[in-house]
């Protein structure tokens, strides 16, 4: 799993959406291949029903163990692991993303888009955690959280109407029945908040609260899905999916021993050997790891993410050179995944060997044509460039990863350099003066918020 821990991005101490202050915590950003992949095949036909450009809309996932999803920004849609981890099937994670395509299709956060524009996802991650300590009774909270960000008045937060939530719903009904998939795991859903109603504020899951619920929605949603005719059910290449990602959630993020409780060493499934594994990994266990690995490649030598965990093992045990092969192969199943070229370009530029460097700089730059706001591929080039001698172009990439990481101060610095030393009217040129004002600009605005 592509879990960014170097690189993501803390938010400030701030409660999980509309969370009680006594639970703030930290929540961040992660990136997986894997899993994006499965949600963007999953989503892509929803967006289209809904008359929306798949290419504009960005899912992004947070480390978080509460139940929630939400978009923000313009077109972009955030899930909790939590969420992720709960759902009990396919079609209920799609009803929910259909549910919240809903919400961009109306508009229904037409002023906090105005506010979010040009921001990228941790700032806005920082701005929805800095209103939800606010309204939570945790000002200083919400000062850390908020810090860099511009202010957004509380009422626009993500606090939608039960009318919006019911045009949403229905929204989401007619992308599912236009896509041939069924009403109910939606239903199925929001039956699971239903059960949360009677529970304290403080011990329900955010979703709750942020999108409230009411018998009549969930009366109306039933109705259209007693309705609707023949539907395509959930495939066994779906639940597998689903089976999967769940599994490596649970054995990265859920410790050893209590993967091992939920997935003992009796249970042969693929999705119980991969779970294994990343509890393993997590554990530096190796020796343990890489044989379940292998087994997973030997059942599905076609599965890219398989070889993509053997990569990152063998990696992160200092066995660089051979980490390059699984990589490879990674690559090689799944060429469309930027992550995956990332992870490749990671491993050659480890080996510290020259001639490995055009490879990794090849795939550093396949990766960011497809992936362009990727921190680590712009880190990985800083290195690669840096190497091959070419420092302005060094300088360039480290500007574009502290522009992407939230650091306006050192981007400002390395974009300077950057543009003293790229010829003057050349492409890098260009954008190292681009970066340079916005950096400096948004500096301004965090040193005006501090007064």
């Amino acid at each position: 799993m592509r879990y960014v821990v170097n690189l993501v991005i803390v938010i400030g101490l701030a409660a999980g959406l509309l969370l009680p202050a006594t639970e703030a915590r930290s929540v961040s950003l992660i990136r997986d291949a894997e899993i994006e992949w499965v949600i963007r095949d999953w989503s892509e036909p929803i967006f289209r029903a809904a008359g929306l450009n798949p290419d504009a809309i960005t899912v992004h996932l947070v480390d978080d163990r509460s139940l929630n999803a939400f978009v923000a920004g313009g077109q972009r849609i955030f899930i909790n692991t939590g969420l992720l981890q709960r759902v009990r099937t396919p079609n209920e994670l799609i009803g929910v993303i259909a549910h919240e395509t809903g919400h961009i299709a109306g508009g229904h956060l037409a002023r906090f888009h105005d506010a979010t524009k040009n921001a990228t996802a941790t700032s806005i991650l920082g701005m929805v955690l800095g209103a939800a300590a606010m309204i939570a009774g945790a000002p200083q909270a919400a000062g850390a959280a908020l810090l860099g960000s511009q202010q957004i008045a509380q009422r626009s937060f993500l606090q939608f109407t039960r009318t919006q939530e019911s045009s949403a719903d229905q929204a989401a009904a007619t992308y599912l029945q236009d896509t041939g998939q069924s009403v109910q795991g939606l239903v199925d859903f929001l039956g699971v908040l239903g059960d949360q109603e009677a529970l304290l504020s403080s011990r329900q899951d955010p979703y709750v609260r942020t999108h409230p619920l009411s018998r009549e929605r969930v009366s109306a949603l039933e109705n259209r899905a007693a309705r609707q005719g023949q539907v395509r059910p959930d495939s066994a290449t779906d639940k597998l999916h689903l089976a999967l990602i769940q599994a490596k959630l649970d054995g990265y993020l859920n410790g050893l021993q209590a993967t091992l409780r939920k997935w003992p060493e009796s249970d042969n499934s693929l999705p119980a050997r991969y779970a294994r594994a990343f509890a393993y990994y997590r554990s530096a266990d190796m020796n343990r790891a890489l044989p379940l690995v292998d087994s997973l490649i030997a059942d599905q030598p076609d599965y890219a993410f398989f070889h993509e965990l053997k990569g990152q093992i063998l990696l992160e045990s200092g066995r660089v050179e051979d980490s390059i092969p699984p990589y490879r192969d990674a690559v090689r199943l799944a060429p469309q995944e930027s992550l995956l070229q990332t992870g490749l370009a990671q491993a050659l530029l480890a080996t510290e060997n020259p001639a490995h460097l055009a490879e990794a700089e090849q795939a550093l730059n396949s990766s960011l044509r497809q992936d362009p706001d990727s921190p680590n591929a712009w880190r990985q080039l800083a290195i690669a460039e840096g190497r091959s001698g070419d420092l302005g172009l060094s300088a360039l990439a480290n500007a574009e990863y502290f522009y992407r990481t939230g650091n306006y101060r050192d981007a400002y610095g390395q974009a300077q350099r950057a543009a003293r030393m790229i010829p003057a009217g050349a492409p890098g040129q260009v954008r190292a003066t681009d970066i340079e004002a916005e950096a400096k600009r948004l500096l301004e605005e965090q040193q005006q918020k501090r007064r």
